[in-house]
């Protein structure tokens, strides 16, 4: 009996995209529907090795040159001279000063393919971000203890932390393993951020993100939890938990000790610090957080909404709660600037307040640009390297707004994604466009950018009555800002990659950032050189005294 291998073939590629494109036995109607399809969770397992493919010759290709300098040898003799000049003074000398001040950004899934693809977003090949020109550089290993591919919960804890946690949980040891309300009740469990540090050596702090300020990467500062997803009191009942005993991440976040201490919180995810019934908020137990933390703060704590409150503030704030969306803040390409602050916006009045309640003993302000990540998961590759570019304008504004002799600014990334930048494209051509190199084996164009999963694999596929076949990207409008790009494998959401991300540190102690290592190394480094926690510092080392 012969069997027909392309038709059981094509009903099983079928069913797959029935799945992902109708979303069967999936409830969306859950208030936390996205971040169960961006980040679920699950058991696992162990899966066979697939069989290694033989590499193809390089594609004889032919380019059409515009003439410039890079065609002239000297060219490239000159900008190497320049990179060896710049290397060579920058690295003259170590900076061992006391960062007294210390400003750590957090490009959410900001892969090294998202850098490079961003640079040419932002105008060509050769191009660099801010953070590119820091003169010290280095690669962290991003995995949980519990899985290869890491989440921004896990992470969250080895950046903040200097310890490597169980994926989707936040501030706690490996000893908790997700939805371990016991184990989180166990302060024995939790482990402390650098914002508690901070503030143990009396230094101002602030948290800065343009997701909800509940999310799992801002969690990281204040919040130990047995799940990333318990982010108010509905979350935990709804996976039988009771809040009582494991408080959800927004009642941490008013109540805990380094939650109260916090001088600037400004980020989204105003839903969560409200009652369901009344103002339309996701809490279940009628509590109005937000007028609970204004209780306690006294008339010289700010809440704010919109950014013309934010740039009104009284001159007396000391402490300043800002809630800009009830969920995310927008994506800048679909946002209102005059009603959203910007990132670097937040961050010039955060830095203002900061420096006035430093009292001389400095500040730590944590910065997440985490909307890169969500667009990634979405494969809307255009929104991404466009966030990723609003990031680099706060990092921007940093600089210009500290000394390096007492700075240390450190800008990283907690996981990459499954973006890849392939083919052989000419120079300049569109980052966001098609390929123009070569054509498909089934004599059609593709994507320069394209993802090893997610949901764009169903948006760029043809069903035909002989079976599937892509769609030509000439009939597409790829400058759509919410195109989503082609991936091989469909999923509902793209997933997180495993490849390492990179590290870009300047000012004190900036040289300690350079290398290969763990992730949660990169708490040890900062607090050596800011001579905060218990343990190595610079100041144990008889280099610095904190006063």
């Amino acid at each position: 009996m012969l069997i027909n291998y392309k038709f059981y073939a094509q009903f099983f590629i079928m069913i797959i995209i029935l799945y992902c494109s109708h979303g069967l036995t999936i409830d969306k109607s859950t208030t936390n529907y996205d971040e169960e399809r961006m980040h679920p969770l699950f058991n696992f397992k162990a899966t066979p090795r697939l069989a290694r493919l033989e590499k193809r010759a390089l594609p004889m290709l032919k380019f059409e040159y515009s003439k410039n300098r890079e065609l002239d040898s000297n060219h490239w003799r000159e900008l190497g001279q320049s990179i060896l000049e710049r290397q060579l003074k920058s690295k003259s000398t170590l900076n061992t000063n006391l960062a007294k001040n210390v400003i750590m950004f957090l490009g959410d899934g900001m892969s090294i393919p998202t850098l490079t693809a961003g640079r040419v977003y932002m105008g060509g090949e050769e191009k660099q971000f801010s953070f590119e020109e820091f003169p010290y550089m280095g690669l962290s290993k991003t995995y949980c203890v519990n899985t290869q591919v890491a989440d921004s919960a896990c992470t969250a804890t080895a950046y903040l932390a200097g310890i490597k946690a169980n994926y989707a949980t936040i501030g706690l040891t490996a000893d908790v393993s997700l939805y371990d309300c016991a184990g989180q009740n166990d302060t024995a469990h939790h482990v402390s951020s650098l914002a508690a540090w901070a503030q143990a050596q009396g230094m101002a702090t602030g948290v800065i993100t343009n997701t909800r300020i509940t999310h799992a990467s801002p969690a990281g500062i204040f919040a130990h939890i047995a799940n990333r997803n318990w982010e108010d009191d509905e979350q935990v009942l709804k996976d039988n938990g009771d809040p009582n005993v494991c408080p959800d991440i927004a009642h941490q976040m008013i109540y805990s000790a380094v939650g109260q201490k916090l001088n600037v919180i400004l980020g989204g995810g105003r839903k969560h610090f409200l009652p369901k019934l009344k103002n339309n908020g996701s809490r279940l137990d009628g509590r109005n957080l937000i007028q609970e933390w204004q209780s306690l703060h006294g008339s010289t704590a700010q809440y704010v909404e919109t950014r013309e409150e934010l740039f009104n503030l009284s001159k007396s704030t000391d402490k300043i709660l800002g809630l800009f969306a009830m969920d995310h803040l927008p994506y800048h390409l679909d946002s209102d600037a005059t009603v959203t602050p910007s990132l670097d916006e937040m961050l010039q009045i955060a830095l203002d307040i900061l420096n006035s309640q430093s009292q001389g003993k400095g500040y730590f302000l944590f910065v997440e640009g985490g909307r890169i990540d969500h667009a990634h998961h979405d494969s809307l590759a255009m929104k991404a390297l466009d966030e990723t570019v609003e990031f680099d304008k706060a990092v921007q504004l940093a600089q210009l707004q500290t000394n390096t002799d007492d700075t240390l600014i450190v800008v990283t990334s907690d996981h990459s994604h499954t973006m890849s930048v392939a083919g052989y494209s000419s120079r300049k051509n569109d980052i966001v466009g098609i390929n123009n190199s070569q054509m498909g084996l089934d004599g059609l164009p593709y994507a320069t950018l394209s993802y090893a999963n997610g949901p764009g694999y169903t948006n760029n596929l043809l069903t035909q009555s002989t079976g599937f076949q892509r769609k030509n990207l000439q009939q597409v409008n790829m400058d759509d800002k919410d195109y989503q790009f082609p991936s091989a494998v469909p999923l509902e959401s793209e997933t997180h990659g495993g490849d390492d991300v990179g590290v870009f540190a300047k000012g004190p102690f900036a040289h300690l950032f350079t290398g290969v290592y763990e992730q949660n190394f990169i708490p040890h480094a900062i607090a050596y050189a800011s001579c905060l926690g218990s343990q190595k510092t610079a100041c144990s080392d008889g280099l610095h005294s904190r006063r």
